[in-house]
């Protein structure tokens, strides 16, 4: 890898794949403590794979989860990663009331930092759910002591974006909060994403392997990449009863995605979020 070139991030989201924005209408949050976890072990996976690559990363992890499993936060910190907030129980900001996010972030940042015993900088909103009819979300972050979002996708999508906001990351007006947008290209005139998740397991490999190449050499920044546990886990059990385009969107691929995840930690050069866009020590 050229010296020159760009420190990528990777992030992980971490929740459990009946815990996904798209199980809502299927899966009721009240029952959730009767479905049994795959989160921890998947997790534990995705640790052993960026410990092969001597590779820290951001994860990006829910109050619920932490509470539940706190020695798999501890071997996080452990092994040099960020633990940052993706809030309680995932819901989606677009659903909560000032105070009601306020709540949900305080209480998670509180117990993320009593579990790891190191400060929490960084939030990302549950789907990507702040866009510009909820930018008050950023103000109640920086309030609440938040040194950076990763919660806006600069696009259009059915179930979130602002494609109006900036590619790359931006001080909100008045706020030392830092927004980190996640990755996008621009082919033509259009503005597509090239950020992980679905798309990953969508596109071919080849077509992620373009992308962030240009954004490292053409833009000259890092690309922020993301994918959850449940993405590596072609075994987990199926909804019944969803819709097709649900099942197209979570399935797809799945049995694809640990081989692909190996060749982009191979071929990229990746760290952690604060160590990137914050200026962090490495490891702190």
């Amino acid at each position: 890898m050229n010296a020159l070139t760009p420190v990528n991030a990777m992030t992980i989201d971490v929740e459990d794949y009946f815990q996904v924005s798209a199980m809502e209408p299927y899966v009721d949050r009240a029952a959730w403590d009767q479905v049994t976890p795959r989160v921890e072990n998947n997790t534990h996976r995705i640790l052993d794979m960026l410990a092969e690559h001597e590779t820290r990363a951001t994860f990006f992890t829910l109050g619920w989860v932490a509470e539940r499993f706190p020695a798999l936060l501890r071997r996080m910190v452990a092994e040099g990663h960020e633990v940052a907030s993706h809030g309680w129980s995932h819901v989606r900001v677009i659903n909560q009331q000032p105070d009601e996010f306020r709540d949900d972030v305080t209480r998670t940042k509180a117990l993320l930092e009593d579990v790891t015993g190191q400060r929490v900088r960084g939030y990302r909103a549950a789907s990507y759910s702040i866009g510009r009819d909820n930018l008050w979300a950023l103000d109640v972050l920086d309030e609440t002591g938040h040194d950076y979002s990763s919660s806006i996708f600069p696009i259009h999508h059915d179930l979130y974006g602002m494609p109006e906001a900036p590619r790359f990351p931006f001080h909100p007006e008045g706020l030392s909060l830092l927004e980190i947008p996640v990755t996008t290209v621009m082919i033509g005139e259009r503005k597509l994403p090239f950020s992980g998740g679905g798309w990953f397991r969508l596109l071919p490999y080849g077509a992620f392997r373009w992308a962030l190449k240009r954004v490292n050499r053409d833009d000259g920044q890092s690309a922020v990449f993301y994918f959850h546990p449940w993405e590596i886990d072609p075994d987990q059990p199926r909804q019944k009863g969803i819709s097709a385009k649900t099942r197209f969107r979570h399935y797809l691929n799945l049995g694809r995605t640990e081989a692909r995840l190996h060749r982009l930690l191979d071929e990229f050069s990746w760290g952690r979020m604060d160590e990137i866009f914050l200026g962090a020590e490495p490891g702190k």
